[in-house]
């Protein structure tokens, strides 16, 4: 290798982070209050500072010079001088090693350390204090990178919307567990890839994978202490550099050949971001990167104090998208995994702090106008986390057009109305149509609506109905952390039971949830490992388990009761495919008829009656049915009906006028059941179990 000079040379200030053109390398970064910005040079293992040279140039606040026989594996820091001044919002700290926030690939673990703090721990006067210790051994490192990929005929996917079925899935705890991998690659992205894992979720019909974060991320300190780690990964290091845990033969191509694999088998892969902040916490956090390098502009600091943060996100900091550098930070970051990774869309984790503006939430912030503009990022999937802990910081339904949105009154009304609460058939009513409610404006389709009964943060969908109280024990929190209200119920008896009653009713109940998931208008989201019975034993809060507790159990697959909520997973998505009436790209709202006397949605009670006026205020009513229909492309017409019964009796259900020849298609009570016609109009619905029934005829042609 060529000796490296001893001084850096001009180059261009853009692009940000470390460029190779194939002679050497073109560092940038920027930061609008440093006095003086040094590139730091690490020998082959980065133990030791090789070189420190400081930056010639800085244009509009970008730091830039180029170092000739720089090349791919160099390993890098950067070291910031400028003025300690906390109360003014200023932390530069030249003895803390920063990692470049565009570092592509990161070498290296962080390990706890006092002198990782900008501040001297346990000086009485705090973060006011400076600490003189280099931090530089304790550090990960940044690589020049350059990886070269043949991506062949790989195109994506490009699934519409309204025939989207995302599959919530942990990269690691998806594959830790499953003996059909080699162990080697379990747990990476060499295990996503695999022919198993593809076939598997192809066959099982879903068309995306959601990942929760896979950006490099730190284990929280408090939690290595307790013998426990960052599991989801919810606290971001760098924004472009995967974690090197995900990668089991090093390389950034793993990345690329898993998402290939993925879009060969027709699945989008979408990525769980967190832009929301990071994961140096708040004022008393440590110096890793964007604090070290202009703490007043990357955060959100108190206006009449900036020593200390605003915590919108409820980890100690916030990124402030008012500043045109975190704005271009975010879309560097995601034009990147688009480009170079052919990722096929993005769920922004806390989005509602991505929208704030010095006076709040505002849809029409600059971050989300940067968005949907954007010629590559504008043509990927878009969903937001529609929340922040902030003030005002319940915004479901108004993102700007173009977003998919976590609708957590899904959710929500869902468990309630299946738990058997009063009051709530309106509100299924709402959710089984997109939920117009929130959605039906500005031209948004029922897409918008991104629907789950379960997600990562929460119970399984086992644990939802075999558990009323949280049990976290195990975080070693005294079960305090994660929710205290799940809308829960055990059913009988708190947890594992054998009792076969009480088995039956859960199984059932799980049955319905999951058909009333698949067939509500929106977009559906399955949890992994829902589909065949996953437990965390009541843990409703495993971020911190990156074990068995929180590992999808693939051994329940081979039992019996697995097998059959698996296939019967399996069929709710193949019916959603095959009947767009389960998955309209329209909202329906009564106000024109298929056909004489065959609106396009109507509603029912329990006796067939149509729904009207003070009909839907009965609190004690618990079915509900609803009738959609369409036109087909042949001119013929489809009906369906969706009878739901979250009573504790059975109804008999008269099937209302005009009068179809009606097929049994799928009862919850008796999913093995083979599809049939009736013989009667009317249906016997059992308690607690959902009913899909469907007529198709040509309107010259005799209703029934």
């Amino acid at each position: 290798m060529s000796e490296l000079p001893d001084r850096l040379e001009r180059c261009h200030a853009s692009p940000l982070g470390a460029q190779f053109d194939g002679r050497g390398t073109c560092f940038s970064v920027f930061s609008e209050h440093a006095e003086k910005v040094e590139l730091c040079l690490f020998d082959g293992n980065g133990r030791h500072e090789t070189t420190r040279l400081p930056m010639p140039d800085c244009t509009d606040g970008v730091w830039h010079g180029y170092l000739p026989n720089a090349r791919p594996g160099q390993l890098y820091g950067y070291r910031v001088s400028g003025p300690y001044e906390p109360r003014q919002g200023h932390r530069f700290n030249p003895n803390k090693l920063l990692l470049d926030p565009y570092a592509r690939r990161l070498h290296g673990q962080l390990q706890w350390h006092d002198a990782l703090y900008g501040y001297h721990i346990g000086s009485p006067r705090a973060d006011l204090s400076f600490d003189r210790r280099d931090s530089a051994s304790h550090m990960p490192k940044g690589v020049v990178w350059e990886e070269h990929f043949d991506w062949g005929n790989d195109h994506p996917p490009r699934i519409p919307w309204e025939e989207t079925v995302i599959y919530e899935m942990h990269l690691r705890g998806f594959t830790m567990r499953r003996g059909d991998l080699p162990e080697h690659d379990r747990g990476s992205f060499g295990a996503l890839g695999h022919p198993s894992t593809v076939d598997y979720l192809r066959q099982l019909g879903i068309t995306a994978v959601e990942l929760l974060p896979v950006h490099a991320f730190a284990r929280d300190r408090y939690l290595l202490e307790r013998g426990l780690t960052n599991y989801w990964g919810y606290n971001t290091l760098s924004w472009f550099a995967p974690e090197p845990a995900y990668l089991s033969d090093g390389t950034l191509g793993q990345i690329k050949w898993a998402v290939k694999q993925l879009h060969a088998a027709g699945i989008e892969v979408l990525l769980d971001v967190v832009y929301n902040h990071s994961c140096e916490g708040n004022e008393l956090g440590p110096t890793l990167s964007l604090r070290g390098f202009d703490n007043a502009v990357y955060y959100r600091l108190m206006p009449e104090d900036p020593r200390y943060h605003i915590n919108d996100t409820g980890c100690g900091n916030t990124l402030d998208f008012s500043q045109s550098r975190v704005i271009q930070l975010a879309m560097d970051s995601l034009r990147y995994w688009v480009q170079e990774f052919h990722v096929d869309g993005f769920r922004f984790d806390l989005g509602v702090s991505l929208g704030r503006e010095p006076g709040g939430f505002d849809p029409g912030a600059g971050f989300f106008d940067a968005l949907l503009q954007d010629p590559v990022l504008s043509r990927v999937k878009l969903i937001s986390e529609p929340w922040d802990v902030g003030p005002g910081g319940y915004r479901i339904g108004q993102h700007p057009a173009g977003f998919g949105e976590w609708n957590g009154l899904f959710r929500d009304d869902l468990r309630r109305y299946w738990r058997g609460d009063p009051n709530q058939r309106a509100a299924l009513a709402a959710r089984l149509q997109g939920s117009a409610d929130l959605f039906d404006h500005h031209r948004r389709r029922p897409w918008a609506s991104i629907n789950f009964v379960t997600a990562h943060d929460g119970f399984t969908l086992t644990d939802l109905l075999s558990y009323s109280q949280k049990h976290n024990e195990a975080n070693g929190e005294d079960n305090r952390d994660g929710a205290d209200h799940n809308d829960s119920h055990n059913w009988g008896s708190e947890g594992d039971t054998q009792d076969p009653r009480v088995l039956l009713r859960r199984q059932r109940l799980r049955r319905s949830m999951l058909a009333t998931l698949f067939f509500a208008h929106g977009t559906p989201m399955l949890l992994a490992g829902d589909e065949f019975g996953q437990t965390q034993g009541g843990n409703n809060n495993a971020y911190c388990q990156d074990n068995e507790i929180a590992w999808l159990d693939w051994s329940l697959l081979e039992q019996e009761d697995g097998r059959a909520l698996h296939d019967f997973v399996m069929r709710l998505i193949g019916l959603r495919r095959q009947y767009p009436l389960l998955r309209a790209d329209y909202y329906q709202h009564a106000q024109g008829e298929v056909v004489a006397g065959l609106r396009d949605v109507d509603w029912f009670d329990e006796s067939g009656n149509e729904l009207a006026g003070d009909d839907w205020k009965n609190g004690m009513a618990r079915l509900l049915a609803v009738r959609r229909a369409r036109r087909r492309e042949d001119g013929g017409v489809e009906a369906m009906m969706l009878l739901s019964n979250a009573d504790i009796a059975e109804h008999r259900f008269h099937l209302p006028q005009p009068a179809l020849s009606w097929r049994l298609v799928l009862d919850t009570r008796e999913p093995s059941k083979p599809e049939a016609a009736l013989n009667h109009q009317h249906y016997d619905v059992y308690r607690r179990s959902l009913v899909l029934l469907l007529a198709q005829f040509h309107p010259q042609e005799p209703a029934a």
